[in-house]
């Protein structure tokens, strides 16, 4: 019975130390940060750049970047990853400033030239920030949210409280919190982890478009994801489906661009379900099977 007793305190130990561990170092293994000195020169090929500094309430300051383009049909808010920094990221503003839409990218805190403290509730406050600032020189109607991985649960947030013209979701999770779940499966993590990130829960108060575009090899957050997610706002929103792409390359797929070019530059349009088969209902009676 001893012996019993002495495993089970062991157990319990152990338990807990790693309850500890993962409580204090899960902002290393959820957050990736490139950091840049403050005088490091941004520079993109056949791209005009503006760096700009924005100071919070806490006294944290938010790097960010604007790409410019000429008579801009609008602008692109992009919400990065959880690695590197906007230096590496500046490269995908291309496939909006081809379009005609200039492109606001930041390093969340900790990134970059950014500074402060990262906490779920700090990097929410500092995504609004940027999002007022930026109201204030463009109608909403001319603002696109784009969330990428990581940043496509801050962009949610964002729509939500908000009112874009659209929500575009990149390789979206249904939460940070069933991510990890897939990984430690034994732990309480409802009480653990810092960055829940319920993305299912903020896009049921999103009232604009929502695109959201997931490789079916994603490996890291699931295709099944986005398509759980989809069924949130089923009238507004669209499911793209990059088949055979991963988490990390869709980029490389020739379909991404043609539903990226899709989304950018087709008005939405109402349908006239009026005459179509809409309200028309197979019949559930065996004698109309071959039907």
């Amino acid at each position: 019975m001893a012996n019993w007793v002495f495993i089970l305190i062991i157990v319990i130990a152990v338990y807990v130390l790693i309850s500890v561990l993962l409580y204090f170092l899960q902002d290393y293994f959820l957050f990736k940060p490139e950091k840049l000195p403050q005088d490091f020169q941004f520079y993109y090929d056949n791209q005009e750049t503006e760096e700009y500094n924005v100071e919070t309430r806490d006294g944290a300051i938010i790097n960010g970047l604007r790409f410019r383009t000429e008579n801009p049909k609008g602008v692109v808010f992009y919400l990065k990853g959880n690695s590197k920094s906007i230096k590496g990221w500046g490269k995908f503003a291309v496939d909006f400033t081809r379009h005609g839409y200039d492109v606001i990218m930041v390093d969340y805190r900790g990134f970059g030239k950014s500074t402060g403290r990262r906490t779920q509730k700090a990097v929410k406050r500092d995504m609004q920030v940027i999002y007022n600032k930026l109201k204030e020189k463009v109608h909403e109607k001319y603002i696109i949210l784009y969330g990428r991985s990581m940043g496509s649960g801050f962009a949610a947030k964002l729509a939500s409280m908000n009112n874009p013209r659209m929500l575009i979701l990149d390789a979206p999770y249904y939460s940070l919190s069933k991510v990890a779940k897939k990984y430690i499966p034994f732990m309480p993590l409802s009480v653990l982890i810092k960055f829940p990130m319920p993305t299912y829960k903020w896009l049921k108060y999103v009232n604009c478009p929502i695109h959201i575009i997931h490789g079916t090899d994603d490996k890291l957050i699931p295709y099944k994801t986005s398509v759980k997610l989809s069924k949130i706002r089923p009238k507004l929103t669209k499911l793209y489906t990059v088949i055979g792409g991963g988490h990390k390359n869709l980029n490389n797929f020739e379909s991404y661009h043609k539903m990226l070019t899709e989304i950018l530059t087709t008005k939405p349009k109402s349908v006239d379900l009026e005459g179509s088969s809409f309200h028309v209902k197979h019949s559930s009676k065996r004698a109309n099977a071959k039907a």
